[in-house]
């Protein structure tokens, strides 16, 4: 009898690898098999679900929308607009400025202008924005699936109850994010901190420190990082909607 093929252990996301570099934390050991790994998450009430769903028949759904270029158009947009939004954050740029130039004026250091509170409130608002986004483009491709063959309508059902069973701990999972960015601040920020004399024009901006501009890339990194993570449902669902059409739904280069 043929033995089972052994995999090698897979790499965690890059979202994790970034953070556990960034927060200096150890990088998770390989995770256990995905059979076990589900059965300490999956209760009774979720595995009888996932069992009828894998079974089952799906009945023939009633006419509903149907995938074209036009979906996955929309999904390439919907996706580029969180990344610009996270490129692109003038709300979180101008709070920075503000306090530095509010610092410059009064002759306080820089370096101690802008505290994490300013970044952590971004954070959240991005974290906001990337759930309700793909919520609604994962509720709607799984629509799609349901109105396509039975196998496809199979998958929307797996689909449905994974998100329901995974994702309260995805969510506890992420939140953990802006801490662990925090603590990266932190040990970029100087300790102590010279004093500017308030000589500038006030019509100078000042200048945002180099550490600071640093911690700045960084987070941007991790929330582009963890767009990717959030899209990969999305994706699965996109590839087997449109195999020839569309085999993921990543932002275009």
């Amino acid at each position: 009898m043929a033995k089972p093929r052994q995999h090698g252990p897979v790499p965690g996301p890059a979202f994790v690898r970034l953070l556990a570099r960034l927060g200096q934390v150890a990088v998770p050991a390989p995770p256990p098999a995905l059979p076990e790994r589900l059965a300490q998450w999956v209760n009774w009430n979720r595995a009888v679900a996932l069992s009828r769903a894998l079974d089952g028949g799906p009945p023939p759904a009633a006419d509903g929308p149907r995938f074209d270029a036009a979906e996955a158009d929309a999904c390439h947009a919907q996706r580029a607009a969180l990344a610009a939004a996270i490129r692109e954050d003038r709300e979180l740029a101008a709070a920075i400025q503000r306090r530095l130039d509010k610092a410059a004026g009064e002759g306080t250091s820089l370096d101690l202008a802008v505290d994490f509170a300013v970044f952590r409130q971004r954070y959240l608002a991005h974290q906001r924005a990337m759930l309700a986004t793909t919520g609604l483009l994962r509720g709607r491709l799984r629509d799609m699936l349901g109105h396509g063959p039975a196998a496809l309508a199979r998958l929307a059902e797996v689909d449905a109850v994974m998100e329901s069973t995974l994702s309260p701990r995805e969510q506890t999972a992420l939140a953990a994010a802006p801490a662990l960015l925090e603590q990266h601040f932190l040990r970029l920020r100087p300790a102590e901190a010279d004093a500017v004399p308030a000589s500038a024009p006030p019509t100078d901006a000042a200048q945002m420190p180099a550490w600071l501009q640093t911690f700045a890339q960084d987070m941007q990194r991790a929330l582009l990082a963890e767009l990717d993570l959030r899209f990969q449902p999305i994706d699965a669902l996109l590839a087997a909607l449109t195999p020839s059409l569309m085999p993921s739904c990543q932002e275009p280069s």
